[in-house]
């Protein structure tokens, strides 16, 4: 039994007990039945409401997800990036994959210019850094 059909419940064991309804006792009782008649409804009316909600916005994910897709034109091998040891800090440092043409690459821990071999660097799809690393992935 839902709430709405536990009030209507309620409400007929009061009518049956034909109770008199100018004692202050059955007024207070009415009054009590009459806030959880009001409550039901409510309630019913949020539920309503929030299941709209929530219909909507798994339409608005949905189209967001597509648009993500569309816009950002992602491939898996644009997230690669490589892990390294600063030479002067020790601090590894992850480096993504398009940074290897730049130049002026620093180590974000010491600010240290990395000379950067291509044979010592290895493909990690997930950076091990710990707390102190300032990698923009995390």
């Amino acid at each position: 039994m839902n709430i709405t059909e536990k009030v209507a419940y309620i409400k007929g064991l009061l009518e049956g007990l034909k109770l008199d309804a100018s004692k202050p006792e059955v007024k207070v009782i009415n009054a009590v039945v009459d806030l959880l008649d009001d409550v039901t409804l409510e309630v019913s009316d949020i539920k309503e409401k929030l299941a709209d909600f929530v219909e909507q916005l798994d339409e608005i994910d949905e189209d967001l997800g597509i648009l993500e897709e569309d816009f950002y034109d992602l491939d898996e091998d644009e997230d690669l990036f490589y892990e390294l040891t600063c030479p002067d800090c020790g601090e590894k440092v992850c480096v993504y994959d398009y940074m290897l043409d730049e130049d002026d690459i620093n180590c974000p821990n010491c600010g240290k210019h990395l000379e950067l071999n291509l044979d010592d660097i290895y493909e990690d799809q997930t950076c091990e850094c710990d707390e102190s690393c300032n990698c923009d992935h995390k």
